[in-house]
């Protein structure tokens, strides 16, 4: 499996990294509550710093994690 960090990846592939992984159920992220999405709505938002190259997927997934627990 290649790497999926900031480094290794274009902004094209983190683009089709984010949507193959939000569409592994085979279903759109709008206003599903799959994932603990409580309240729905477009989950692929949250990963657009990951996108840009501003911060690494594991720490977006990590602090959403974070938020879950609480």
């Amino acid at each position: 499996m290649k790497s999926i960090r900031i480094k290794d990846t274009t902004r094209e592939e983190r683009i089709r990294i984010v949507a193959q992984s939000l569409q592994i159920c085979g279903q759109t992220c709008e206003f599903c509550n799959g994932c603990d999405n409580l309240g729905g709505g477009i989950v692929d938002n949250y990963y657009q710093p990951y996108i840009d190259g501003e911060k690494e997927i594991a720490e977006l997934n990590a602090a959403y994690r974070s938020n879950l627990v609480r």
